[in-house]
């Protein structure tokens, strides 16, 4: 018989930032015992490969992953969940959550490797068309918290500036840039900072009617105190 790793049964996410994501089929999210798993240890050479996934998929694989982590709603987390399934199908891929000593790592393998939702090591012809991504651990911290300091750094400065209200708006658009998108707030695309102001601001941030009026005027305050262009992203 061949070997045989069991896929993690399927259980409820529980919320926060630090839970353990769940979804039907494939895209299980229950950690694996590391010992037992046949494609713990991958090549860091494999992303970009004609085999494997192209770069800007396991990007968003990772930035849906992290969304879904944090989401407070269920509903949501299984939104980014379901977008990840189908953005990993269409490349014959499938997702899980591994936990190591160091943390969770996001595995991103073929899905030809799971039958009836186990792991069959005899379905393995190339271990290094697995890929793994660190959620958690020393280096990701390590770059969340140089992002985090960065653009904490620009909420000062507007403070300092322009005053509280903008502050406050700036704080949003930094937790935005972080949590979501992990990278500086300066970075943020034309269509990210539409996004923000559309949709993560307005159910997110809680914002006074204040805070409203001129979270157009922040953003451009946060580009300016830190000696970046703003991109051009107001739809006239």
């Amino acid at each position: 018989m061949p070997d045989e790793t069991p896929e993690p049964t399927d259980e409820e996410l529980p919320a926060g930032p630090d839970s353990r994501e769940s979804d039907d089929g494939e895209d299980s999210e229950q950690p694996a015992e590391t010992h037992e798993d046949p494609a713990s240890v991958l090549a860091d050479d494999a992303i970009g490969r004609p085999d494997t996934l192209p770069t800007e998929v396991v990007d968003e694989a990772e930035r849906l992953t992290r969304l879904a982590r944090e989401a407070s709603v269920e509903d949501e987390r299984d939104a980014y969940l379901d977008h990840r399934a189908d953005l990993l199908a269409a490349h014959d891929y499938t997702a899980r959550i591994r936990e190591d000593d160091t943390g969770d790592v996001l595995v991103l393998h073929p899905v030809q490797w799971v039958d009836d939702g186990t792991i069959r090591t005899d379905r393995i012809e190339d271990v290094d068309r697995g890929i793994e991504v660190s959620l958690s651990g020393p280096g990701a911290s390590d770059d969340w918290a140089e992002i985090d300091a960065y653009n904490r750094a620009i909420v000062e400065n507007v403070r300092e500036e322009h005053g509280e209200t903008h502050a406050a708006n700036a704080a949003a658009l930094a937790d935005f840039a972080g949590n979501h998108y992990a990278k500086p707030l300066t970075e943020l695309a034309g269509a990210e900072l539409r996004e923000f102001v559309k949709d993560y601001f307005r159910r997110n941030a809680w914002p006074t009617d204040e805070q409203r009026d001129v979270v157009k005027k922040s953003v451009e305050l946060a580009f300016d105190v830190a000696d970046e262009r703003c991109p051009s992203w107001r739809r006239r």
